[in-house]
């Protein structure tokens, strides 16, 4: 009989059993389903001034989170982190990088960066959009 259960948290043996499943059906479609976790931070010392967090996943390297601290906003940290992984999914094949945001934080920053728009959820979150944006490698 059929059950779903909640997950609480064993988030992480659960993400790896899906993938273990989505790996093994893409194995077998023949497109290697292999994501590749790239984890960057920026410091100043002992100063925490950002990270970023991207997955790469057959061409393509999906940005997942991205954030600068107050401090460290206007100095480049942003962009370093951005071309850092960029740089990263070069080096592993990917075709392009591509992410979402909102239209509250940074599409302008990221458009700054070569990222074109190729959709939006208008009024998600209530009163805002959420765009999603990609940058194709030469």
């Amino acid at each position: 009989m059929l059950e779903i259960r909640k997950a609480g948290d064993a988030g992480d043996e659960v993400r790896q059993r899906i993938l273990d499943t989505l790996s093994a059906h893409s194995d077998a479609a023949g497109h290697p389903f292999r994501p590749q976790t790239l984890s960057l931070e920026a410091w100043d010392g002992e100063i925490y001034l950002g990270g970023i967090i991207a997955r790469s996943v057959s061409d393509w390297t999906f940005i997942e989170l991205l954030a600068v601290s107050d401090a460290a906003r206007s100095r480049g940290v942003g962009r370093k982190l951005v071309e850092a992984v960029e740089l990263e999914a070069r080096r592993l094949g990917s075709v392009g990088l591509w992410l979402d945001t909102f239209s509250y934080q940074a599409p302008d920053f990221y458009r700054k960066l070569g990222f074109e728009e190729f959709g939006r959820i208008g009024d998600h979150p209530r009163g805002q959009d959420r765009i999603f944006l990609l940058k194709r490698f030469a």
